[in-house]
C-alpha cells in the first residue's frame, strides 16, 4: 500500500490494433496505487505517455470533451497497438465521475507563464533567473530547451486542463520543475487565466 495525498487510478485496455509485448489485451485493468507508483513490470512506454494524463486527473484536472470528465483514453506510443481509458478511483474504490460539459464547443487554450525562479551552474541555453516565456494552451515554446520542455510539459498540460496543485502556496502554479541535467535551472510554470 503507498500513502500519499493522491487518488488511485483505473486503466482498462480499451482497444487492441496489434500485438502488445507486454501481453496486454481487450478489458484488462490495472490499478495505480497513484500517479507515482506504477505496478512491477508496467509498460514504460506506456508510462509515458500516460504521465501528462494521469498527473493531470491526480491533481483534480478535468476534460470536458469526455463522457466523464474524471478520465481520458491514452493510445500506446508503439504504434498506437492499444487504447488506455484512465480513470480516477474514489476512496470506495468507484470510479469518480463528473459527466461531460454541456458548454463545451472546443479547445480552451489557457494562458500560462514558465519563469525561471533558480539558476545555478552552467546551463547550454543560457538561462537566467527571471527569464520567462509565455504559453497557451498545448503549444510549444518556440526555441526552448527540449529536455527542459519534456518536463514541464506534465505541469503545462494538467494546469492547461484545470489542475490545482494543491500544496503549492498559489494552487494555479507549480514551482519544482526542475532540469534534469544536475538540477541547473528551476522553473515555475503558472496558469494565468482560465
Amino acid at each position: 500500500m503507498v500513502n500519499t495525498p493522491f487518488p488511485k487510478l483505473k486503466l482498462t485496455v480499451s482497444k487492441v490494433e496489434g500485438v502488445c509485448y507486454h501481453g496486454y489485451k481487450m478489458g484488462d485493468e490495472i490499478v495505480l496505487e497513484d500517479f507515482t507508483h506504477p505496478p512491477e513490470h508496467f509498460c514504460l512506454g506506456l508510462a509515458h505517455a500516460l504521465f501528462p494524463c494521469v498527473y493531470a486527473l491526480s491533481f483534480a484536472g478535468h476534460f470536458p470533451f469526455m463522457d466523464n470528465q474524471r478520465s481520458i483514453f491514452v493510445t500506446c506510443p508503439d504504434g498506437g497497438k492499444l487504447e488506455f481509458k484512465a480513470e480516477v478511483l474514489d476512496v470506495d474504490g468507484n470510479v469518480a465521475s463528473i459527466p461531460k460539459d454541456p458548454t463545451y464547443k472546443g479547445p480552451r487554450p489557457q494562458k500560462m507563464l514558465v519563469e525561471v525562479i533558480k539558476a545555478k551552474g552552467k546551463c547550454t541555453y543560457g538561462y537566467k533567473v527571471g527569464d520567462k516565456f509565455e504559453v497557451e494552451g498545448l503549444k510549444c515554446i518556440p526555441n526552448i530547451c527540449g529536455a527542459a520542455y519534456h518536463l514541464m510539459f506534465p505541469a503545462l498540460f494538467a494546469l492547461n486542463f484545470g489542475a490545482k496543485f494543491f500544496f503549492m502556496p498559489n494552487p494555479d502554479s507549480i514551482d519544482t520543475v526542475t532540469c534534469p541535467d544536475k538540477g541547473n535551472i528551476v522553473f515555475k510554470v503558472s496558469r494565468i487565466s482560465q
